[in-house]
């Protein structure tokens, strides 16, 4: 059940990302362009936790897993701080 889960997190993340990048390529709001690297890194993410908990089990990757987090968060947050202004 939870490889279900994490297949759909991450289809969701990339949804998220493919719109949002479609949109900025509409407006050029540069607000859209952060979220959707946000997005992308997130779905980068899931992908890591898909292949960490269920792919190869025996592999460590929380320390990789944390850096995409981190880095797509700040993404996030550099660019509500940097529209913001």
């Amino acid at each position: 059940m939870g490889e279900l889960v994490y297949a759909l997190c991450t289809i969701t993340s990339v949804g998220c990302a493919l719109l949002l990048i479609r949109s900025y390529l509409r407006s050029r709001q540069r607000l859209l362009l952060w979220s959707s690297l946000g997005f992308a890194g997130l779905a980068l993410n899931n992908v890591l936790l898909f292949v960490d908990l269920v792919l190869v089990p025996s592999v460590d990757l929380e320390g990789l897993r944390t850096g995409t987090a981190l880095a797509a968060m700040l993404m996030l947050l550099f660019g509500l701080i940097w529209e913001a202004s």
